[in-house]
């Protein structure tokens, strides 16, 4: 049907309301059972938006506020579904996913991060990402190595 016999702005309008999609990683989706909460909880507060968008009467306007929520939940009804639940670490021996490990520097700060999922990880919270490239280095390394990360050593000094 022509843009003429539809109540909306333009078709550039309604084209400038559909949004990309968010990115999906190519790495496997391993998340923590509370990391598979956090996204289940996500896509709910997401479809719930979407549902608050659909009931306003403008189209123009219900199609700017319902943007983003739907993208969201098509990008966490993704990631629910790709979600492959890690088992918690069955000892504290080596670095693995799920494992809380605290490293010195070099320059005497010691830092303390837990290893989880992409979608779960926040640094300043003390989370980073299995793929990044810390938890990369960390991985099946035991208390005791020294790691080389750019021009600077780590060293483990304990895995919870």
């Amino acid at each position: 049907m022509s843009t003429a016999f539809m109540k909306e702005e333009s078709a550039e309008t309604a084209a400038e309301t559909v949004l990309p999609d968010r990115p999906i990683s190519p790495h496997p989706n391993h998340v923590t059972e509370a990391g598979l909460k956090a996204l289940e909880l996500q896509l709910q507060d997401a479809r719930k938006a979407y549902e608050a968008a659909s009931a306003i009467e403008d189209i123009n306007e219900r199609r700017r506020q319902a943007a983003i929520p739907l993208r969201d939940a098509r990008y966490f009804a993704e990631r629910v579904r790709t979600a492959e639940i890690m088992p918690a670490p069955a000892s504290s021996e080596v670095v693995v996913f799920g494992s809380t490990v605290t490293y010195s520097r070099e320059d005497g700060r010691v830092q303390k991060y837990r290893i989880v999922g992409e979608d779960e990880a926040d640094p300043k919270a003390g989370s980073i990402s299995y793929v990044s490239p810390v938890a990369r280095l960390l991985m099946g390394k035991t208390v005791g190595d020294v790691l080389t990360l750019g021009k600077e050593e780590l060293e483990i000094t304990a895995i919870e």
